[in-house]
């Protein structure tokens, strides 16, 4: 019902089975992809564009069919301005992209809920494997009988309940994408990477207990880069470096914590860089974690730096409001205690730089309600969030900022939610959502819902709009300053 729904607005080709790659939409699409392809990088045009599919052209609106609802959200946050941008270009007129999501990701929801939410992976040809395989068994040969690995990994650190948010879905959806089928897709080194407390780690473990369980990988093993440091060191000390490679490269799956810190460690950089070589020649799954993307870390060699780039690299972003809330609310809930939802709020707005520093707040709270036998609520939480952060922030509300947009314009604060199109209500419609995104932490889903169930395209639309405006039209720039002049105040 949900797709007749989606298609229904969209012209037909007469066979959709079969569908004339000479048609105009597809001319137009190809000629967009050429313009498109100079404007990213090969890997990002691969992953993001070459799985699109142009299906029709109907008046102002050019229809695609993507993989996956989170394909379509993804290319909406990153790639929305660039899209439309050359298909006016090309077009020679004003077009909008509308998305449809492939037919089978709708048909079956049990296999969605594991691979829709990331584009289809590529996987390699099996003979190939096995050729690389055979080839690396022939250089570096490896011991058949090792002894059994300790894969020294957190229990804890699951996807189940590794909380899902707009700064890290697409790491997620990377991980579970590694985790179902590793070594056999094109995500081979995953590097994920973020600052401190993001849950890197987490998402690391995560993808080595998955395995653990499903049983489709038996040889796992979890390091940082100081363990593997250490071992190496140990090694040449004992003259045992025969058995460090054979046990590093026997491994299905090798998931290397913090790789900055093999920054300066030129003879663990080497070593390392011949174990990476020799697992991916046999088509073993390479997972690493870094609090930086691979091309900005100093101290490695570049070589190293090459190979690290040979798959996919996908961040880890401070988590939003909501998802500090979701955070807080599945930790709460797994030690045993069901908090207030102000409370909750309260801590996820004062408590924003990590995820580590956020859970430490909430086992200081619960671990005062119990040993001072005192009730969770907003007097404990303050005193709480000030032993921890040392103050407690004011912070502005959606509400707020739309009641003083529209109290500045001069426009009726009801109609910023309306579906009317007047070019007034519009500009101050837009100047809210841009000083929102701006001023609080709220997700762009979030915002959209707080002006009229809009969704997070329209509010990505406005703040570019408002940016744009702002560099040619000195008027709008003042008035933009001086209302977040306004709203800066009320946070002090």
């Amino acid at each position: 019902m949900q797709e007749e729904e989606a298609l229904a607005g969209i012209p037909q080709p007469e066979n959709s089975q079969i569908e004339d790659e000479s048609a105009e939409h597809h001319k137009i699409w190809n000629e967009c992809l050429n313009i498109i392809r100079g404007r990213v990088n090969s890997q990002n045009f691969k992953t993001w564009f070459e799985p699109i599919l142009p299906l029709a052209l109907d008046k102002e609106k050019f229809f695609i069919q993507v993989p996956s609802q989170f394909f379509s959200e993804w290319l909406e946050e990153h790639y929305y301005s660039l899209i439309n941008e050359v298909l006016t270009q090309v077009m020679k007129s004003e077009i909008t992209v509308d998305y449809v999501i492939t037919p089978e990701e709708r048909d079956n929801e049990n296999q969605a809920a594991q691979t829709a939410e990331f584009p289809a992976v590529l996987k390699p040809d099996p003979d190939s494997i096995n050729l690389k395989a055979e080839t690396a068994l022939k250089i570096n040969p490896v011991r058949q009988n090792q002894p059994d690995l300790q894969p020294s990994l957190n229990p804890k650190y699951t996807f189940e309940n590794y909380v899902k948010g707009e700064s890290n879905q697409f790491a997620r959806a990377a991980a579970l994408a590694v985790a179902n089928n590793p070594g056999g897709t094109s995500f081979n080194p995953l590097v994920i990477y973020g600052g401190v407390g993001l849950g890197k780690t987490h998402l690391v473990h995560a993808i080595g207990n998955h395995l653990i369980w499903s049983g489709k990988t038996k040889r796992i093993l979890y390091i940082s880069s100081e363990k593997f440091t250490v071992d190496f060191v140990e090694a040449i000390q004992k003259d045992s470096m025969t058995e460090f490679s054979n046990y590093y490269r026997s491994v299905d799956l090798l998931i290397v914590d913090d790789i900055q810190f093999f920054s300066g460690k030129e003879k663990t950089q080497d070593m390392f860089f011949h174990t990476f070589n020799a697992l991916h020649q046999l088509g073993k799954q390479i997972v690493l974690s870094s609090d930086k993307a691979p091309k900005e870390l100093k101290g490695l060699n570049e070589r190293l730096i090459s190979r690290f780039q040979w798959g996919l690299t996908a961040d880890i972003q401070p988590p939003d409001l909501e998802t500090r809330i979701a955070i807080l609310r599945k930790k709460s809930g797994l030690e045993g205690y069901d908090i207030p939802h102000d409370v909750l709020e309260f801590i996820a707005l004062n408590v924003t730089s990590n995820i580590r520093e956020l859970e430490g707040c909430l086992i200081s709270l619960l671990a005062r309600a119990s040993l001072e036998d005192r009730s969770i609520d907003m007097e404990l939480a303050k005193e709480v969030v000030r032993s921890v952060i040392g103050e407690v922030r004011s912070h502005i509300t959606i509400e707020e900022i739309q009641r003083v947009v529209c109290d500045h314009l001069g426009i009726p604060e009801d109609l910023i939610r309306a579906k009317t199109r007047k070019q007034e209500i519009v500009n101050a419609r837009q100047i809210a959502m841009y000083l929102t995104k701006e001023l609080t932490n709220s997700s762009l889903k979030t915002i959209g819902l707080h002006f009229g169930g809009r969704d997070h395209s329209t509010v990505i639309h406005a703040y570019q709009t408002i940016e744009d405006s702002m560099n040619t039209d000195p008027k709008q720039k003042v008035i933009v300053q001086q209302l977040r002049s306004k709203l800066e105040r009320t946070l002090h």
